[in-house]
């Protein structure tokens, strides 16, 4: 686990701009159990990768006139019981951080993996979820 002052800028990237942070197993469960509206939650970490793609991707995205009701945001090494949580609802997908799940009425209806932010640009990023949030929201 990673010491706290390690990960607060990082977590603050997000909640800064609006994502409710999940801490445990119960809030995940209470916010994705819903069966009514959209939710992104974006899966943080402190790599390369959520630092230059995944977050500003997620930050430009949520500026869009369209966008989910929700934005929530877990990180997986420092409270890794709501990570795990989070990602018990975007199964079939393995684990993978940075990511990014978009649920609509309770069901994941887009997935962005790790694979699909490294070496990609923020904006390709931001487009991809646009594109979802039209589709979804």
């Amino acid at each position: 686990m990673y010491p706290p002052e390690v990960v607060a800028p990082f977590r603050e990237d997000l909640t800064s701009k609006g994502f409710k942070e999940l801490t445990s197993p119960e809030e995940v469960d209470n916010h994705l159990n819903s069966s009514e509206g959209t939710k992104l939650v974006v899966i943080n970490s402190v790599c390369g990768c959520a630092a230059r793609n995944a977050r500003p991707a997620a930050k430009m995205a949520v500026e869009s006139k369209v966008k989910p009701d929700e934005i929530l945001t877990v990180f997986a090494g420092f409270h890794n019981e709501a990570t795990n949580q989070v990602r018990k609802y975007c199964l079939p997908y393995p684990p993978s951080s940075p990511s990014m799940a978009l649920f609509k009425d309770g069901k994941l209806v887009h997935f962005i993996e790790r694979h699909h932010i490294e070496g990609r640009p923020a904006e390709m990023i931001a487009d991809n979820l646009k594109e979802a949030f039209k589709e979804h929201c």
